[in-house]
């Protein structure tokens, strides 16, 4: 078990989401950050679906309740166990009794705490993520609060190794100000050619308006042809809505499934961890790829965590 002593700003159970249910307006959530919990299932022994705790800005403190292999990934968020810094990228044992503290200076968004067996709440829809905005999965459908008692999964026939380390060239770049990939559409007839020459030649800098729906950004005024509504349409993790006001709405993993406004291009996968992570007040700038050429990082992507599993012995 894991006792919640204070919750931080916000901490979820995350896994990979739910696919599957879009059709019934179900959003496929999940982790943010996707590699990022993978990589710490990676390190503590898990398989890449296993449950985590998603723990945004200023993090939580926790108390073990008996010894856990852990490891955390994503941004630097100050971790401190029994009053000692937590490096990140490393398994290390978490003793019971021992407070983890998650409470520094943010340098990036979104820290991951992987666990041996993971986190163990129900599975609903074949997910044990949180959805915010339905109330439902995680951790009774909400984020944490102090007093809550996680249950961890059994860890039996997992080979539980203190010190597995990531290396430097395997750990993800959270890099300001480098070029997020999009695919240009579906929408993009709905633009005039002045405001797609803006999207991919100025820089749009991250609003406080940003939760785990979506991210709006400011910038050069976005004009339509004919304006922002169209027909509701399926969107997706990455879809960039441009309202009336012309300022671009980037869908994150808990968005709506369906949206009434133009999109202008779809962040590819593999870069949606660099979205995950950013602050307010950062910049972003997009450069345009073919569907192709975002597939092949992908499918690179994949196979890297994939060779990097059967490397560790999973």
């Amino acid at each position: 078990m894991i006792r919640v002593l204070s919750p931080g700003l916000l901490t979820t159970v995350q896994d990979l989401g739910r696919p599957g249910f879009q059709r019934f307006g179900v959003s496929v959530g999940g982790a943010l950050d996707a590699v990022a919990l993978q990589l710490g299932n990676i390190l503590v022994g898990n398989p890449p679906e296993a449950a985590g705790l998603e723990m945004t800005l200023q993090g939580p403190v926790l108390e073990a309740e008996t010894d856990l292999l852990i490891a955390i990934t994503g941004a630097d968020l100050g971790a401190r166990l029994a009053g000692k810094p937590v490096p990140l990228w490393k398994s290390l044992w978490w003793r019971k009794g021992e407070q983890l503290t998650v409470r520094g200076k943010p340098f990036g968004a979104r820290a991951y705490l992987s666990v041996a067996g993971g986190v163990d709440v129900p599975s609903l829809l074949g997910s044990r993520s949180t959805y915010l905005t339905a109330g439902m999965g995680g951790w009774r459908g909400r984020p944490l609060r102090r007093g809550d008692r996680l249950p961890i999964g059994s860890s039996r026939g997992q080979v539980a190794t203190e010190g597995r380390l990531l290396p430097p060239s395997c750990r993800p770049v959270y890099r300001q100000g480098a070029p997020i990939r999009v695919i240009l559409g579906p929408h993009q007839d709905a633009f005039t050619t002045e405001a797609l020459e803006a999207f991919f030649n100025t820089p749009y800098t991250v609003t406080p308006q940003m939760n785990r729906m979506g991210v709006k950004l400011d910038g050069v005024p976005l004009t339509h042809v004919k304006g922002a509504d169209i027909l509701s349409g399926a969107v997706t993790c990455g879809s960039i809505q441009v309202p009336a006001d012309g300022q671009p709405i980037l869908l994150l993993a808990e968005r709506q499934t369906t949206g009434g406004y133009a999109q202008i291009a779809t962040v590819s996968t593999v870069d949606l961890p660099q979205i995950a992570q950013a602050l307010p007040g950062d910049r972003m700038r997009f450069q345009a790829v073919t569907l192709d050429e975002a597939q092949r990082c992908l499918r690179r992507q994949r196979q890297f965590l994939r060779l990097l599993r059967v490397h560790v012995g999973l």
